[in-house]
């Protein structure tokens, strides 16, 4: 018998034969799909340009924009693990994209390998009549009373970590980097107000553990095996949706003994128990999207939503008002004529309306640093995107909402909350361009929540705090942690500014 060391001998240069062949159908396939728009000429075989976009996604982007824009067309190509893709810089492009979620057009995945993550069930894949429904029950959870109830939980938590920020031994005289505790604000702040009392002491610590490994996966090679943070992340978020379901359970159970809404979930099973109720008389199955277990999954949705992409946006506020102190000056003007720490009350629904100014900047952080600053789809068809290239069937799309805020507001360079003020209103005139929160279909449904949490962050944050930034060469160049942030993850000195910390009771 041949030892195995003859046999491998013997065998390898047919699979060195193969290897090389299925790298040349490989290229073949990329140039064949690629065409002449532009993008790289040759790919490494197998893992494309995977590697560079986990290294340093900031650069592997800034290259398709530049390629984007050098050929005049707004979109380029280029290929990872397998999978062609498309970047779009145009305006327009992406709303072609946008409005054509369809089963035989675009299937919107939230993240590139998005399914193995979620599920196949959850609310950023569903379309046409489904998604329609999913909506309309959604609906009760961002009503103006729903939306009230939700500012109340979002002070108070914001106030208890501005004072622990505050009570830091070193805060005073050493600068600190913001990212990590706002990212821990907002965890704390989206699980009170989704899931609120339903969530014990020793749950939400799990919870908090198995978010951690969601995040830190996402930012990772789609690599499912035991070990590797994309299988910890995938195994995380089926935990994080079983303890979800359970919060669902016990506030069905709360709702249907008649007692008031006190978070987002309780306002949702409101009407969803009467709609099972009526289903059960009427001896019939019960409503679509009612059962803990779709519920959880949803809930899992909004805080994927909502939480990296509002950690992001309160840094880049930091960022922002430090280096612009004439826009700092008059948000303090404003919330200063309308509410005081000293006051020792919260600031209500009617005065946070108030604040147009403070609120214009709110947009202007989003509009200047688009949190998420992409929407990955995939192509369910070939889909002819210009009259003279079709996406073809298979391809992740990625349209720009970054890209689109730089185009059409006048002087869109420029940090300038103005532009949002009545006089001007360009969020009505250049309304295409302000992408951050989607469009079409699956624009935000919780847009006007997430505007609400980062003025009163904002009206908080400058009413209590003196601070100042550390500027280091480059601080500020973007850093996708997976959205966007100042690349020193925003450190400040911070300082009492006004006579006593407001009372948390």
């Amino acid at each position: 018998m041949e030892p195995l060391s003859a046999i491998l001998l013997s065998v390898a240069p047919y699979i060195l034969s193969i290897t090389a062949f299925l790298i040349l159908l490989e290229q073949i396939s990329y140039l064949n799909k690629k065409r002449s728009i532009p993008g790289p000429t040759l790919v490494l075989p197998f893992v494309g340009n995977a590697v560079s976009l986990v290294r340093n996604p900031t650069h592997f982007w800034d290259l398709q924009s530049a390629m984007a824009k050098s050929s005049g067309i707004g979109f380029s190509a280029n290929y990872i693990i397998g999978r062609f893709i498309v970047f779009i810089s145009s305006t327009d492009l992406s709303h072609k994209i946008f409005a054509n979620v369809r089963p035989d057009a675009f299937h919107l995945v939230g993240h590139p390998f998005g399914k193995k993550l979620f599920g196949d069930h959850n609310l950023i894949y569903m379309m046409g009549q489904e998604h329609k429904d999913l909506r309309r029950r959604i609906a009760p959870n961002f009503t103006p009373k729903a939306l009230s109830t939700y500012t109340e939980i979002q002070q108070h938590i914001i106030l208890k970590h501005l004072k622990s920020w505050m009570e830091s031994p070193e805060s005073s005289t050493k600068a600190f980097p913001l990212r990590l505790l706002c990212r821990d604000m907002n965890l704390e702040t989206s699980q009170t107000v989704f899931v609120g009392p339903y969530l014990s002491g020793e749950s939400r610590k799990r919870f908090e553990v198995d978010y951690n490994f969601f995040n830190v996966g996402l930012m990772k090679l789609p690599i499912d095996l035991p070990g590797f943070a994309f299988r910890n992340a995938r195994l995380a978020v089926s935990r994080l949706v079983e303890t979800l379901a359970v919060c669902a359970e016990d506030s069905k159970t709360k709702m249907k003994s008649g007692n008031d809404a006190t978070c987002l979930v309780d306002f949702w099973m409101q009407d969803t128990i009467r709609e099972i109720a009526a289903a059960e008389d009427a001896g019939e199955k019960p409503p679509p999207h009612s059962s803990s277990t779709e519920i959880g999954g949803h809930l899992f949705d909004f805080l994927f939503a909502s939480q990296d992409a509002s950690t992001s946006s309160l840094l880049w506020a930091v960022s922002l008002l430090d280096s612009h102190p004439d826009v700092l000056e008059r948000v303090r003007k404003e919330v200063s004529g309308i509410w005081s720490p000293e006051s020792e009350k919260l600031i209500t629904a009617e005065q946070l309306r108030e604040m147009r100014y403070t609120e214009a900047v709110a947009r202007e952080v989003i509009r200047y640093r688009a949190p998420a600053t992409m929407v990955p789809h995939i192509a369910g068809e070939d889909f002819p995107l210009t009259e003279t290239y079709t996406i073809p069937k298979g391809t992740i799309v990625f349209p720009s909402v970054y890209e689109s805020s730089f185009q059409g507001f006048i002087e869109p360079e420029l940090f300038d909350p103005d532009r949002f003020m009545e006089n001007r209103q360009e969020d009505r005139v250049y309304k295409k361009n302000y992408l951050a929160f989607g469009a079409g279909a699956h624009q935000c449904v919780g847009q006007r929540y997430a505007i609400n949490h980062l003025v009163l962050f904002i009206a908080m944050f400058t009413s209590l705090f003196d601070f100042k930034r550390e500027r280091t060469d480059g601080c500020d160049e973007i850093s996708y942690v997976p959205t966007i942030c100042p690349r020193d993850d925003c450190k400040v000195v911070v300082s009492l500014r006004c006579t006593r910390f407001p009372s948390l009771s």
